[in-house]
């Protein structure tokens, strides 16, 4: 569409933009190096390593829209772009949970969950979202499938975008709580304060993306586009103008990439999740570790161990209440050496 009209022949329904592709894709690549770079820098493949793909993901899928602004009726390249745009947002999400599990790690006393469950936890629910996305994505912008599967994408979508929302919401609930307790505690240090606003401003922008897209195809799934005199101009203006796209996709998740170069989560935190900070708020100590002694599969299903407080017993030894040799060594380093990414 042009200013609203409908584009015979295109995939799109308007006459997708032929420059702003080619922008997003170059800017995505630059982001994506920068965090691969920074992975090097910081060491912390593990806690970021997934941001250069999900970067790449942007690439790929800006790519294939910049060629299909030039074929708009070819619905392999429709379904590529879709289906890789569509797939990004879920691995920043991710990353998110890396870096809310590292903070949990670097305050264990006031963690409302056991760190390494918040990966587990919401890291699996994201695969299924991610996996939902992808087949609902490409069932839905096939066209030449039969209409029963067409339906199947459509619920795949709908059930992806609505968890996503709800697994956001939980996500945040958890920060929050844990950010609540250090304040109460009045143990906030300037690098845990950073970490977690940066945490938020990120999980915000998804969020508003996912909400974007959320109202998007629920109205494109209302259409019965095999209806005969079915009108273009009585669809939502949320369909029928890019511009949309670019500001509540494009440029919200473009911005949530560079966010996370300008204020990369390892320039606040230890590499080290055995290393935690001291009670008093200023040391950094280098204890045995958070460990969880339940089967895999039980913490999986009680992240929060509601079986085992019912049952009076905790998740294990609170081993920050003994660091006297963590403490020795910790006196010997400098608040960025080792145990954290120069700035």
């Amino acid at each position: 569409m042009e200013n609203g009209q409908y584009v015979n022949g295109s995939l799109w329904f308007y006459a997708p933009n032929k420059e702003a592709p080619i922008v997003f894709a170059l800017l995505f690549f630059i982001s994506g190096v920068t965090h691969a770079w920074q992975c090097i820098h910081y060491k912390c493949w593990k806690v970021t390593g997934i941001l250069p793909w999900a970067a790449l993901l942007f690439v790929i899928g800006y790519v294939f829209r910049e060629y299909g602004a030039f074929h708009f009726d070819n619905i392999d390249v429709f379904i590529v772009s879709l289906v890789f745009i569509y797939a990004a947002p879920p691995l920043y999400e991710l990353s998110n949970y890396f870096t809310l599990s590292r903070i949990l790690y670097y305050v264990p006393y006031h963690s409302p969950i056991h760190p390494g469950r918040v990966f587990t936890t919401f890291g699996a629910i994201s695969s299924i979202i991610e996996a939902l996305n992808g087949n609902g994505a490409a069932y839905v912008a096939n066209s030449s499938l039969p209409q029963s599967k067409q339906n199947v994408g459509k619920a795949l979508l709908k059930s992806a975008l609505v968890l996503q929302l709800g697994v956001l919401a939980s996500f945040f609930l958890l920060a929050i709580t844990f950010h609540r307790r250090c304040k109460k505690a009045n143990l906030l240090p300037a690098n845990l304060h950073a970490a977690l606003i940066t945490l938020y401003i990120s999980s915000s922008l998804i969020g508003v993306r996912t909400i974007y897209r959320t109202i998007e195809y629920f109205n494109t799934a209302s259409l019965n586009f095999s209806a005969p005199n079915l009108d273009p101009s009585t669809f939502s203006p949320i369909m029928r103008y890019e511009w949309f796209f670019w500001i509540f996709e494009a440029s919200l998740m473009v911005t949530n990439s560079v966010l996370l170069n300008a204020r990369h989560p390892m320039r606040y935190l230890p590499r080290d999740n055995k290393i935690y900070l001291g009670e008093d708020g200023h040391t950094e100590i280098l204890g045995p570790g958070y460990e969880d002694q339940r089967y895999w599969w039980v913490t999986f299903l009680d992240p929060f161990n509601l079986w085992g407080m019912w049952k009076g017993k905790s998740l294990g030894q609170k081993f920050w209440e003994t660091h006297a040799e963590g403490r020795v060594l910790a006196t010997t380093r400098s608040r960025g050496e080792p145990g954290r990414g120069s700035e």
